[in-house]
Formats: structure tokens, C-alpha cells, sequence
């Protein structure tokens, strides 16, 4: 495939320029742009030996090459020829007649008798008042200032737009005084319009085409010698690649003919370079027409605004009559644009000819600097045109500060002329300020809401976002304040509560009373994170809750969690046994507290015998007997004795112990003395000793 199927293009291809003897670019050739030497560009040839069947690599490097150099005629035929079409104000003539025909036409329904009499009579009131106030200066201008609007007005009413569309407008005398400036710079003395335009596409061919194919062509310059230039152009024209190759060899240029003959990769990496800066040239082209055209356009709708200005606004003391005067001024600037603009691309073509003229086969240098230089330009254009935009707000503000007579120097602002902004180049920062302002006002207006779908400020980055959650948040607004009401009574009810239970034993303020507080908060389900916060608010101290919420908290990890078990007996042994483990310390007090909550827990939840119950006395005293010992009490009484006595006996047996707890209990918790302690611990070890934890021991006395 790399040996045959190159050869095989290369024969078609020769094949093809022998059929036709012309390479000309179709696309391009209606723009009939052409070099100085009258050779068009859609007609240029890349002078390069095609290969063979026998020279695959020399096929490779003509197919890639001749691809990259019809692309970058292209581009560069398209930039002159952009560059020359705006210049010449051709595209202006497709629709100039309409346009001063509804310039006309918009004149005649404005310039009426009742609205010159109209206008007139508005702007002699501001005569009459500037009388009145003594303002004989303001006075005597806006009168000139009437009187001249009055004579230039059907001057210019007659045809409004002759000024920016005429043959002599200020348009076209600004176009072709920088025409004539920039012919005069590249060495020409034509002063056509039309024809200064063709020379200057013929200058930019020479230094965009015509130099730069024949450097990355030959490496160097054909044209240095006229008779190989004749030869060159010749050649291309005819398209007769071969030919051209023996006339340069004829015309002493042994080293373009070597070239051509022999082409290598490195014309690859200059064709990519000239791709790139043709592309930067049509940005420029492209950036200089718009720049152009858009002068032209603004001084015909300077030409329509006049227009009001000279039918009414114009006798109008204030704005509208700045506005007039923005208007010519304008109209004017946009002629010194014209000039300025064309004057820049002759000062800007004049350079990059020489640049290339003294580039002597330095392509890379040539074309690396000529794309920087574009780039630059680029940039420098839009400085100019924003000091032509500056100069223009300044001579307008000057011009309608002396018609409104204003004092203060030059430091003022007429009527009209604004605060500034981008186009003045000054007070952009407060401008910007200002607009950020106007668009803040519009997201926070209610009607924008209502426009974007009740969502409130829409503009904001979270809006629809928000805008959901706002409408979850008032759909369900009566339940979370339904909730909030529930949730305020019930912590009121836990208040009340805790209050109520501490008074039964002595108060909030007792570890007694907080103790029976936390019990029943606790039997009322109520949260334990709250449980701090409602004991406080109910008057206990920080210190006494730790302390109280310690000593339950022990009693919860340490009580046994069988489940043949009694839970208010497993609650009341665990809280008994911390009392003996807490004693002298400071949290004795909250220990003993909790040990007698549970132990009322007990003797709440243990059953009494049932009236005029049968009770078997003589089993009760067998089992207070031994009940100090579980070993004597396990080998006195056997498990079948508990399963055959009666319930009644049992729940004797179960009330006495609970009920002699409780008592136990409150006597250590009054009086934490000794012998207490050992009463209560004698008391812990009963209770163990009869919870049957395991089914083969027998029915215990808690068991129903």
C-alpha cells in the first residue's frame, strides 16, 4: 500500500494535469484576486515534482503539501478579497436606495407644520424662562441654537441620509482620503478610490501569496530576478508544472529548480505554519470589515436619529438636543473612522511588505513574526477604535455643554450625555455597578417571580432548588406547627410531671425527690436527651442531675438481664448492690436515692395475698428460715415444694420481702448509718437469694 498506491496517485495526477493544463482553485476565482503582476491567485500552483510509481515518498510529500497549499489560498484569497470588498463600499450599494428612499419617506412624516410649531414653541418657553431667571447667555445661544436648527434643518430633511450615503458623504470622503494615504504609503500615486483598492489587494497578494508560496516553494524569492518572475507567473498560469521547472532553470535560478524538483518534509511543517497564519490574517480581515461596516451602519442610524432631532428635538433645550448634537458628531467621527481605519491597514501592510521583502528565505522568521504581527494588530485595532469612541463622546459632551451654556470646565457633563460608561471610557466601574443593581432589582421583583413560575429570585444559582424547598416548607407548614404546639404541651406536661413526683418525696431540690422524678419521666417515655434540660427547668441543680442520672445509669448496666427474671427485682438488687459499691463517696446520697425509687418500684409491681387466703406457715417459716443462705435455702426446699405451694404463699412470701425492702431502703437513704448499710445489703442478698433464675429451680415467689 505505501509503495503502489502513492505512485499509483501520483500517476493519476499527472495523468489529470496533462488532461486539463490548469490547477485553478474554483472556489476562489470569482473573487478575481490578483497579485501585482496581474496573476490571479485562484490560479497559483505549488511547483513540486509529483513521484511515481517509482518515487512513492516524493507522492507522499506532493499529495500532503498540495493539500495544505489549496487550503491556505483559500484562506488567504477569502481574507484579501474580504478586506477588498468592504473597502470598496460595494456591499453598501445592494441596499443604499432603499435606504435613503425609507429615510425619506420617515422625513416627510415627521418635518409637518404642527410639529415644527410644536417644537418651536417648547424650546421659546425655555427662552422666555432663561429671561426670567437672568439667564441672558443661555437665552441668546438657545435662540442661535433654534435658528440654526431652523436653516440646516430642510437642508437636511430633503434627503437625510445623503450625508452618510452620497457620493460625496462623509462616508465615502473618508474612505478615500485613507485610501489615498494608504496608496501613498505602499509607493503609489493613484488617487481612485476604485483603483486604490485594487492596488492594495495586489499588495497584500504579493506579501500574503505571492512571497510567501514562492519561500515555501523555492525557500527563497523568484522575484528578485524579473526574468523569473515573468517565468513564474507564466508558469502558473498555464499550470504547467513542468514548464515552469525548465524556465526557472533557464532564467539562472538553478536553486528554485532544484527545489522543485527534489520537495521534502520540511515543506510539510512551513505549509502548517502558513495555515496558521493565514488563519490569523482572516481574523484580522475579518475583524478590519466588521470594524468598517459597522462605522458605516452607525452613521446611517446616526443619519435616521438626526432626523427627529431636525423635525422637533432639535429646538428642544436638554437632552434632546444633545442628542442631536450626538448625532453629527457621530456622523462625522464615523468618516474619521473610515479614514483612520484604512490608514491603519496601509501603515500595516506597508510594514509586513518589507517584512517580507527582507525576509531572504528566513521563512520560519517571516512567517512566525508576520502571525504576531496580525495578532498585535488585532488588538491595536480595538484600541483605536475605542479612542475614536472616547474622542467622539468627548467632542459631543463639549459641543452640547456651550449650546446649554454650562460652567464648571471641562470636568462637566451636558445634558443628556449620561454618566459615562463604555463608550466614554470613564465611570465604567459604576456603570457596571449600576446595571448589576437594575438586574438585582429584576430577580427580587414579585412580577419576575410570578413570570418564571413562583420561583423568587430566579437568576440566584439555587433558585429551583429553593423554590422546590419553599413549597415543601408551606405545604407542610401546618403539620410542623401543629408538631412545634405538640411538642411545647408535652414538655410542659413533663415539667409538671417531674415537679409533681419530686414533691412526693421532698422536692426537686432532694436526690429523693429527683430520683422519683427521673422514674417516672422515664415510665412516660419521655426522650432521653430532653431529661436534663426538663429536670433543670423544673428547678434541680447541674450538679444533683449528673449525680441522679449517674446512679441510674449504673443500675441499667449492672442489673441482670435474665429473662426468667423479675425486672422491678433484678432493677432493685442491681441498684443495692451500687449503694454498697458508691458508699462514702459523694454519690452515696444519689445511689441510695435510686436504690429506694426501685425498691418503691418493687413493692408497687409485687402482688399482696388475696384477703382470707389459705397461707402455708409452716412452708413461710421454712423459707425465712434458710432465705439469709441460698445454699441452705436450696437444700432445704426443693423445687417441687415451690411448684406444689399455693400462689397465695408465695405472694406472701414475695409482698413481705418487698414491702421490708422498701422500709430498708428509706431508713438507709434518712440515715445512712451502719447498721443500715448492713440491713440493706442483708436485704439485696434475700432478694437474690429467692429469684429463681433458671426453670429447674422451681416456681420463686414473683412467679404467678
Amino acid at each position: 500500500m505505501l509503495t503502489v498506491l502513492p505512485g499509483a496517485l501520483g500517476a493519476v495526477a499527472v495523468a489529470q494535469d496533462g488532461a486539463t493544463g490548469s490547477s485553478r482553485i474554483d472556489g476562489v476565482a470569482w473573487m478575481n484576486v490578483r497579485d501585482s503582476f496581474g496573476v490571479a491567485l485562484a490560479d497559483y500552483t505549488y511547483i513540486s515534482d509529483k513521484g511515481g510509481l517509482l518515487d512513492p515518498g516524493g507522492t507522499i510529500v506532493w499529495t500532503v503539501v498540495g493539500l495544505e497549499f489549496v487550503g491556505y489560498m483559500i484562506i488567504v484569497t477569502t481574507a484579501i478579497w474580504f478586506i477588498g470588498f468592504a473597502l470598496s463600499f460595494a456591499w453598501l450599494d445592494f441596499f443604499a436606495n432603499a435606504l435613503r428612499g425609507t429615510a425619506g419617506a420617515l422625513a416627510g412624516q415627521l418635518a409637518t407644520p404642527a410639529v415644527l410649531i410644536t417644537a418651536a414653541t417648547i424650546g421659546a418657553f425655555f427662552v422666555a424662562w432663561f429671561i426670567v431667571r437672568g439667564f441672558h447667555a443661555r437665552a441668546v445661544i438657545q435662540t442661535v441654537t433654534m435658528l440654526a436648527v431652523a436653516v440646516l434643518g430642510p437642508l437636511f430633511l430633503a434627503d437625510p441620509l445623503a450625508a452618510a450615503l452620497g457620493s460625496d458623504g462623509v462616508l465615502a470622503q473618508g474612505r478615500d482620503v485613507g485610501l489615498a494615504v494608504a496608496s501613498g504609503l505602499n509607493g503609489s500615486t493613484n488617487r481612485n478610490p476604485d483603483l486604490a483598492v485594487s492596488t492594495l489587494q495586489g499588495d497584500m497578494a504579493d506579501n500574503f501569496a505571492r512571497r510567501p508560496v514562492q519561500v515555501w516553494n523555492f525557500g527563497h524569492i523568484v522575484d528578485n530576478r524579473s526574468a523569473c518572475a515573468a517565468a513564474w507567473s507564466s508558469g502558473v498560469t498555464t499550470g504547467d508544472t513542468d514548464r515552469t521547472q525548465r524556465a526557472l532553470a533557464a532564467c539562472g535560478d538553478t536553486a528554485a529548480a532544484a527545489a522543485a524538483a527534489h520537495p521534502s518534509l520540511g515543506q510539510i511543517g512551513t505549509g502548517l505554519l502558513l495555515l496558521v497564519s493565514a488563519a490569523v490574517l482572516l481574523l484580522f480581515a475579518v475583524v478590519l470589515s466588521y470594524r468598517l461596516m459597522r462605522a458605516a451602519l452607525d452613521a446611517i442610524m446616526q443619519g435616521f436619529m438626526a432626523t427627529f432631532g431636525f423635525a422637533a428635538g432639535g429646538f428642544v433645550f436638554g437632552p434632546t438636543q444633545t442628542f442631536l448634537v450626538r448625532n453629527l458628531v457621530n456622523t462625522g467621527i464615523a468618516a474619521a473612522r473610515m479614514c483612520a481605519y484604512t490608514v491603519f491597514i496601509g501603515v500595516y501592510l506597508l510594514f509586513l511588505g518589507n517584512l517580507f521583502q527582507q525576509a531572504r528565505g528566513q521563512v520560519l522568521a517571516v512567517i512566525v513574526i508576520a502571525a504576531v504581527v496580525e495578532a498585535v494588530a488585532i488588538l491595536q485595532f480595538g484600541r483605536l477604535a475605542k479612542g475614536l469612541t472616547r474622542g467622539s463622546d468627548w467632542m459631543a459632551n463639549r459641543f452640547s455643554l456651550t449650546i446649554q451654556g454650562a460652567r464648571g470646565g471641562s470636568g462637566g457633563t451636558a445634558l443628556g450625555m449620561g454618566g459615562g460608561g463604555k463608550s466614554s471610557g470613564g465611570g465604567s466601574g459604576v456603570s457596571a455597578i449600576a446595571g448589576l443593581a437594575a438586574l438585582n432589582t429584576v430577580n427580587a421583583s414579585p412580577l419576575t417571580a410570578w413570570l418564571a413560575g413562583r420561583t423568587v429570585n430566579p437568576f440566584s444559582p439555587l433558585a429551583l432548588g429553593k423554590m422546590r424547598s419553599d413549597r415543601a416548607n408551606v405545604a407542610t407548614a401546618a403539620s410542623r406547627l401543629e408538631g412545634h404546639e405538640w411538642a411545647s404541651l408535652a414538655r410542659q406536661n413533663w415539667r409538671l410531671l417531674a415537679r409533681r413526683e419530686a414533691d412526693e418525696w421532698g422536692g426537686i431540690h432532694t436526690e429523693l425527690g429527683l430520683a422519683r422524678a427521673i422514674k417516672y419521666l422515664d415510665n412516660n417515655r419521655v426522650p432521653y436527651q430532653h431529661i436534663s434540660a426538663v429536670l433543670l427547668d423544673a428547678g434541680a441543680t447541674h450538679s444533683a442531675v449528673n449525680q441522679a442520672l449517674r446512679a441510674r445509669s449504673v443500675r441499667n448496666e449492672t442489673r441482670s438481664r435474665n429473662p426468667y427474671g423479675f425486672a422491678p427485682l433484678q432493677k432493685a438488687v442491681a441498684s443495692g448492690n451500687a449503694v454498697m459499691n458508691h458508699a462514702g463517696t459523694d454519690a452515696q446520697a444519689a445511689f441510695a436515692a435510686q436504690a429506694v425509687a426501685d425498691a418503691d418500684s418493687l413493692a408497687r409491681h409485687t402482688l399482696a395475698p388475696e384477703p382470707g387466703a389459705r397461707l402455708d406457715h409452716e412452708f413461710m417459716a421454712r423459707v425465712e428460715e434458710h432465705w439469709d443462705s441460698d445454699r441452705a435455702l436450696r437444700a432445704n426446699i426443693r423445687p417441687e415444694e415451690w411448684n406444689s405451694v399455693g400462689r397465695a404463699t408465695r405472694t406472701a412470701i414475695a409482698h413481705r420481702l418487698a414491702t421490708d425492702h422498701f422500709a430498708i431502703a428509706r431508713a438507709f437513704n434518712d440515715h445512712p448509718t451502719h447498721s443500715n448499710r448492713e440491713a440493706l445489703m442483708t436485704s439485696v442478698k434475700r432478694l437474690a437469694n429467692l429469684d429463681h433464675t433458671v426453670p429447674e429451680a422451681g416456681l420463686d415467689p414473683w412467679d404467678l
